[in-house]
């Protein structure tokens, strides 16, 4: 299963169980400015995929009545999946980003063709610095919400640190091999 959608869904069935319409709110509420989904079908669609694996199911007692609402709980192989799920997707982040870039590195042959590159990057990449995409708290604060907040703006925190030190590295890198350049080139005419 690859789908993020998917994994979010099952890490708030996991943290409560709860019916598709209330599922969808939740995620947009938690999820909705990095993970957006098209619509309210996207998630009863991921549901059925959930539910299809054996990640979760229906909580017995909720298909009464002539609308019932389902309601979804996560079983033991969903919890130890969305486990592992969130393990494993350190390596993916880590693949992401050395294959950008890597795919920076077709410019070494062309540094300044990096530079403009690099500097693109790095503005769109400060336009969103220090943006945690934290909700708005219109209901009493929630010490479990506060503790994530924290921690997604203290990660934030410290990426944007260490991009900062790239950036000026990646700079650097290429500068000499402009310079380089430059001073191998035949003299003109």
């Amino acid at each position: 299963m690859t789908s993020s959608v998917n994994w979010a869904l099952l890490g708030l069935v996991i943290e409560r169980p709860s019916y598709g319409l209330e599922l969808y709110n939740r995620f947009e509420r938690v999820y909705g400015d990095v993970l957006p989904v098209s619509s309210e079908s996207h998630v009863y669609s991921a549901l059925d995929r959930l539910k299809a694996r054996g990640l979760i199911e229906i909580v017995p007692g909720t298909e009464v009545g002539r609308q019932p609402k389902l309601h979804y709980q996560a079983t033991a192989l969903g919890r130890r999946g969305h486990e592992d799920w969130l393990v494993a997707e350190i390596n993916v982040e880590r693949r992401r980003q050395e294959l950008w870039v890597r795919q920076l590195g077709i410019f070494a042959r062309d540094p300044a063709a990096a530079l403009r590159v690099i500097g693109r990057f790095e503005r769109e990449y400060l336009k969103g610095a220090g943006h945690t995409g934290r909700p708005s708290h219109d209901t009493a604060p929630d010490p479990r919400a506060e503790l994530i907040n924290s921690l997604v703006a203290e990660r934030q925190r410290l990426v944007e640190g260490g991009m900062v030190t790239w950036f000026q590295r990646a700079h650097d890198g290429f500068e000499e091999l402009v310079n380089k350049a430059q001073a191998n080139a035949p003299p003109r005419a």
